[in-house]
């Protein structure tokens, strides 16, 4: 048994996964070298769990990616602000999502490694463009440092929060505008992390 397999269903016990889910997981995971996390966030103080399954936007995941474009509730999209060819593959990943994804799907588009600016290929305002193109928030983000990291994530559980929730007469909750919102108390962009 592998030291994947095996983390994964200690964890079984600690969060109530099933053990055919975390098989699943544990042996999709192992065999396309894709990266499954769980994360727990808290909105209006109620607990949203994520999923989190990250292929790093490897082209021999999209015959695989396809099967969860289909149960997903959310996509984040990652491109590598130092990288041209990141960036111009998200118009393909996201031609395949609105072609296999469910049609209320949230989509959220991240230039990453703001950390790395002096080394930037991809200007802020050109993922902006390409955001508003097709309709979904931005946001640039640093993993390493977690510059609205954590921002993106609560962005997401909260809008499919209100989506669970929403009665017919409520407002819809605006993605675009809580991110603004979030990013202008924090100062600017890296304020969550």
């Amino acid at each position: 048994m592998s030291t994947k397999k095996a983390s994964l269903k200690d964890k079984e016990t600690k969060n109530g996964t099933s053990k055919y889910v975390l098989e699943r997981c544990a042996s999709v995971c192992e065999y396309f070298d894709i990266a499954f996390k769980n994360k727990v966030v808290t909105v209006d103080n109620v607990k949203v769990k994520l999923q989190i399954w990250d292929t790093a936007g490897q082209e021999r995941f999209r015959s695989v990616t396809h099967a969860y474009y289909r149960d997903a509730q959310a996509l984040l999209l990652l491109y590598d602000i130092t990288s041209k060819s990141s960036f111009d593959n998200i118009r393909a990943w996201l031609t395949e999502i609105h072609e296999y994804a469910q049609k209320d799907v949230v989509i959220m588009l991240l230039g990453n490694k703001t950390d790395m600016a002096g080394e930037r290929v991809i200007k802020r305002e050109e993922g902006e463009k390409l955001a508003k193109e097709y309709g979904v928030p931005f946001m640039e983000t640093s993993a390493k440092t977690g510059v609205n990291v954590e921002l993106a994530f609560l962005a997401v559980a909260k809008e499919l929060k209100h989506r669970a929730a929403q009665q017919p007469n409520e407002p819809k909750f605006q993605i675009h505008d809580y991110i603004a919102s979030e990013k202008q108390k924090s100062g600017c962009c890296g304020g969550y992390m």
